[in-house]
């Protein structure tokens, strides 16, 4: 199934100058959908993951779905005083701006197998953020997992040091 044609272009959004990859239609379609999420699965090879931390918004789509499939607990990573318990913080920097991410503290535990998922890789910031967010907490990275990747923005630079699979790179 070619799955790009489920990616939809909206030139100037969030603002002008920025070309954002919409996955409504992927998400408004039941079999796309399904394809997506076996080859977001097989790309795994069937190694153990313990937590699915899925990152703030469209990634949770995604990793929710990942973590029942693998029998493994979600994490959400949110923007700024979106958690109610304790969190720790990390800042990156977008695109088009700047941000922050936070974590519950006892989200993730010492040697967890950890794998991230996230709508895109463009410039690789949140990436990155996320990544040291699971490692402070003491999480092993097993996977960065993406719907796609804006491969000319270089993001996979940034969190080299991590296995990355994307299931469309434009």
């Amino acid at each position: 199934m070619a799955l790009e044609k489920y990616i939809r272009d909206i030139v100037d959004f969030p603002k002008k100058g920025i070309v954002f990859k919409d996955i409504t239609p992927l998400l408004a379609s039941s079999e796309a959908t399904s394809e997506c999420l076996q080859v977001l699965l097989e790309s795994l090879n069937k190694q153990k993951i313990d937590k699915v931390v899925g990152v703030e918004s469209r990634g949770f789509f995604f990793a929710t779905l990942l973590a029942q499939e693998l029998n493994a607990g979600f994490i959400p990573v949110r923007k700024p005083k979106k958690l109610p318990f304790n969190t720790i913080s990390a800042s990156y920097e977008l695109e088009y701006g700047s941000d922050s991410l936070e974590i519950h503290i006892d989200a993730i535990q010492k040697g967890d197998k950890v794998l991230i998922h996230d709508d895109v890789l463009a410039t690789g910031g949140t990436a990155k953020a996320v990544c040291e967010l699971v490692e402070k907490l003491g999480g092993e990275i097993v996977q960065l997992n993406f719907i796609m990747e804006l491969s000319f923005l270089n993001g996979r630079g940034k969190v080299k040091e991590y296995p990355v699979f994307a299931v469309i790179t434009y």
